[in-house]
């Protein structure tokens, strides 16, 4: 019987699953025993997995150390993708393998925009105690 989608998000076995395959996929990428000389003169790190519902498709959010040529490492990835998924299987004990795909991750640019944001002056701005012109002055009592 297949599973409907849920609207809150993954579930707690794709979760799961892609926890392993980050980290089996971090370790092949960590022991560098690659022909390709952009991923072995590369540090990479896999912040984020995401899997689909059916478990076969594991997008994998990549960002080389420093940020450096992020276009050349994803190519490469890409081009050792059979190669990667091979080394993951073995790692990771399901019964399909699952196909990779590679993007770079984009939550430290996120974070920083949202950083930037913070720190505009409108913000500050807002953040800063001010003085309502709606809320009288506490009255003191006048000796009636």
């Amino acid at each position: 019987m297949a599973q409907k989608p849920s609207k809150a998000g993954p579930g707690q076995r794709q979760q799961r699953v892609a926890e392993l395959v980050r980290h089996a996929l971090a370790d092949v990428l960590q022991r560098g025993d690659f022909q390709d000389p952009v991923l072995s003169s590369h540090v990479i790190t896999v912040p984020e997995v995401r899997m689909s519902p059916d478990l076969k498709m594991a997008t994998a959010y990549i960002m080389p150390l420093g940020g450096q040529d992020e276009a050349p490492v994803i190519k490469a990835l890409e081009k050792n993708r059979r190669v990667l998924r091979q080394e993951v299987a073995r790692r990771v004990n399901l019964k399909f393998a699952p196909d990779l795909r590679f993007f770079r991750d984009e939550t430290f640019d996120e974070a920083d925009r949202i950083d930037a944001l913070l720190r505009t002056e409108k913000v500050q701005r807002d953040l800063e105690p001010a003085a309502d012109p709606d809320a009288a002055e506490p009255e003191t009592e006048s000796g009636h």
